[in-house]
């Protein structure tokens, strides 16, 4: 009897989270699983059909089902089939990247990159001593002010040119990067200045001004339609141009030049998203004890001060999972890119554009020259990636932490 109650039990618990169990099997696992193999293929325009006679392609390749079997295409050109050799297709996108230049180039970059590393630690450190040797800040600038110096020796900008050259997959990536990197700095600035202005307790008007400034959150529920509106203002004849004519100055085509296409998608991007970092840190504001800011000013202390010493530190645990989220959404930004700059401007024939994220460049790639086992390898590096961050940032917002406590 007790051994039918643990089947009971068990069963129980199957029927509630089976369903769960189906769909993520059928619409995350095998999915990665199919995407994994098509990336050991040479499957494309000219291959797109399965080779039904191979075991492990009548599991995977859902033409091959007999269920799909009167539907199963003919006469498309011969059949894709696995790579010889078998990692062609990562061969093709990360191969040139481990040639002694290259490799030598991309140690050039991270040696760039070890002041500011070096400061985050120091920063770390000292964060659990009350009476701090040295201002943070001002060991923030140091590890900037090395880094610069340390890149100006090192030529970081013939090394980011050598490892450019090692294929579009990199110059993409780094791009994208890029990208990341003046992004999130933006959306946590004008998140935070906004929100310590709506956080004045006596500021005319406050409800309607944190309306009106969480509108553009709302309308990057339909990015693209708002990407075409900024668009319209940035073309040769557009808003802006008309507005600059009025007062005597000659416009440019803004998404024409390959610097100020890549920053009005910045600008764009920004707008869309400080909303979200505005009221996640008007929140964690408003959670800090008036207390402490009534103690800090009666010693004397300034707004920078108080800034730096109490709200940053205080807002820190409610602004890092943002900031972890935002990057990784960012890194991964597809609708107001291609709204906006279809990837361009073009660099010359076979090149990436100018704005040309890692999304924009699997796009093309798939739905334009219909390369599907060299974008299934890119998506494979790309899903590792995201997984080892995602993994990172985990451990370094402690998000779940809660959960196993």
């Amino acid at each position: 009897m007790a051994q039918w109650k643990g089947w009971r039990k068990t069963l129980t618990v199957l029927a509630f989270i089976g369903p769960t169990l189906i769909g993520i099997m059928i619409f995350n696992i095998y999915p990665i699983i199919f995407n994994t193999y098509i990336s050991f293929t040479n499957r494309n325009r000219y291959r797109p059909n399965p080779d039904c006679s191979i075991t492990l392609t009548r599991i995977l390749e859902p033409t091959c089902w007999k269920v799909f079997e009167k539907n199963r295409p003919t006469g498309l050109g011969e059949p894709f089939r696995l790579q010889d050799p078998l990692f062609a297709n990562y061969a093709d996108l990360v191969g040139k990247f481990f040639t002694p230049p290259a490799l030598l180039a991309f140690g050039k970059i991270v040696l760039t990159f070890v002041p500011l590393i070096i400061a985050a630690q120091v920063n770390k450190a000292f964060s659990k001593h009350l009476e701090r040797p040295v201002p943070a800040w001002l060991v923030t600038t140091l590890g900037i002010l090395l880094a610069l110096g340390l890149g100006y020796l090192l030529r970081f900008d013939l090394a980011i040119n050598e490892i450019t050259k090692s294929g579009d997959f990199f110059v993409v990536t780094f791009r994208t990067f890029l990208y990341v990197l003046l992004c999130i700095p933006l959306f946590f600035i004008v998140g935070l200045a906004l929100a310590l202005l709506l956080n004045v307790p006596d500021l005319p008007g406050r409800t309607f001004f944190r309306v009106v400034l969480i509108v553009p959150w709302a309308a990057s529920t339909v990015a693209i339609m708002v990407a075409l509106v900024w668009q319209f203002f940035f073309r040769e004849q557009g808003t802006i141009n008309q507005v600059l004519g009025l007062i005597g100055i000659q416009g440019k085509a803004w998404l024409q030049d390959p610097i100020t296409a890549f920053l009005i998608t910045v600008i764009v991007n920004v707008w869309m998203s400080y909303p979200f970092f505005m009221v996640t840190i008007l929140g964690a504001l408003q959670s800090i004890p008036a207390e402490l800011y009534e103690a800090a000013e009666v010693d004397g202390a300034s707004w920078w001060r108080r800034l730096f010493s109490i709200t940053l530190p205080l807002i820190r645990p409610a602004v890092i999972p943002a900031i972890v989220l935002s990057s990784i959404t960012t890194f991964q930004m597809f609708g107001t890119v291609w709204a906006i700059t279809g990837g361009g401007p073009s660099r010359g024939a076979g090149a990436p554009g100018a704005t040309e994220l890692v999304m924009v460049y699997a796009y093309k790639q798939v739905f334009q020259t219909a390369a599907y086992g060299r974008m299934g390898a890119f998506a494979v590096i790309m899903f590792i990636f995201l997984f080892s961050l995602t993994l990172y940032s985990l451990r370094l917002s402690r998000i779940t932490k809660g959960a196993y406590e």
